[in-house]
């Protein structure tokens, strides 16, 4: 019977289990049926891992799935059920979980970062209008983000979530930042980041966002914003706001979602990004509410499913030079989760978005940057 229904759910998004086409499946486990519709994302993810199915495209697997809503159609489990009640009971992103996300995701590794990466070791979607590869398309956006601030030589910058820190590398080398400041909660990314910023005016530190105290002309948070956790999107903005001076400005570049939630996909949530929250718009306009004046909302959520499979590619390149250290259960974990979210971004169920404000408003207005 859950056979049945499945491949029925499957067939209104053009997928065949057994088909020849790239987006089809092969379950490998008959046991995969009842799996998915008792455990949802969180059975089809692990069930995966545990290759029980297969497919031979897992990205255009995913856009089919979401473009046609799928996702919709599977009734709440009664894991995902138990996760809202924690969330809203729990902070989840409190100040002694804050850390959890560098130890679990972030520090698995800089080798397999250094790997998939690509020469600028951004870890967050990179703007693709006029670039032809992933280094192009990550220095692009790092200049993107410059210019939209009005990043100035002599200028202080704050970069909440700097990752390895080459972003605050680029704006001190390019634009002149006298002093650079990075905070992030994973010890492995800090350590990189200081090595590869000797000699330059950048600080960083492992630091919850919670602490930072001093003040800034200029202040971004590029994909860090998703960890912070719609209890805590109020406190963060305060946050800001304390360490921004009043004539300076704030980008927020983060993943967004389409609709409110308190809570994200169970297999995400367990196996990549523990803690993790997508915001929506009337999240991130709550959160910011008297404490800012919006001055540009600029969604590129496409760009993301190429930088995502070009992630993929230069992971599945690399793999045999760290297959060793990882096995092969994390390669399909790895690979699910990368190609999954290519998906994601492709079908516009996720968007990217990158918002500029501004404490009082800008004299004259903001200037439009693209």
């Amino acid at each position: 019977m859950n056979e049945v229904k499945v491949k029925e759910l499957l067939s209104l998004a053009g997928i065949k289990v057994g088909g020849t086409n790239p987006w089809d499946v092969i379950i490998k486990n008959p046991k995969t049926y009842d799996r998915v519709l008792r455990d949802g994302t969180l059975g089809l993810g692990e069930a995966y891992m545990d290759e029980w199915w297969t497919g031979k495209n897992l990205d255009e697997f995913f856009y089919k799935v979401l473009l046609h809503h799928l996702d919709r159609e599977v009734k709440i489990t009664p894991s995902l059920a138990l996760q809202v009640i924690k969330t809203k009971i729990f902070n989840r992103q409190s100040r002694g979980r804050a850390f959890q996300i560098g130890e679990r995701h972030y520090d698995v590794g800089n080798n397999l970062f250094e790997l998939m990466l690509g020469n600028t070791m951004a870890y967050s979607c990179g703007y693709w209008a006029n670039a032809k590869n992933l280094d192009e398309a990550q220095t692009a956006k790092f200049d993107l983000i410059c210019r939209k601030i009005g990043l100035k030589e002599g200028m202080s910058l704050l970069d909440i979530g700097c990752g390895f820190g080459t972003f605050l590398k680029y704006a001190v080398e390019k634009y002149g930042v006298k002093k650079a400041v990075g905070v992030t909660v994973s010890k492995k990314q800090a350590t990189w980041a200081k090595a590869n910023c000797v000699g330059l005016p950048i600080e960083i530190r492992v630091e919850d966002y919670r602490n930072i105290t001093e003040t800034f002309d200029r202040i971004v948070s590029v994909g860090m914003f998703e960890h912070v956790g719609y209890k805590n999107y109020r406190s963060f903005m305060s946050v800001v706001n304390r360490c921004l001076k009043d004539d300076g400005l704030f980008l927020l570049h983060t993943i967004g979602s389409s609709a409110s939630t308190i809570v994200t996909d169970l297999w995400t949530d367990k196996y990549i990004f523990p803690g993790g929250q997508l915001p929506s718009i009337k999240q991130i306009g709550k959160a910011v509410e008297g404490i800012f004046v919006m001055e540009d909302w600029h969604n590129f959520g496409a760009d993301y499913d190429k930088t995502l499979m070009a992630w993929y590619g230069n992971f599945y390149k690399n793999w045999l030079q760290i297959e060793n250290k990882y096995g092969e259960r994390f390669y399909r974990m790895w690979k699910y989760y990368l190609l999954s979210c290519a998906g994601s971004f492709r079908a516009r169920h996720n968007q990217l978005w990158q918002v500029v404000f501004s404490k009082q408003g800008m004299v004259g207005g903001w200037k439009s940057v693209r």
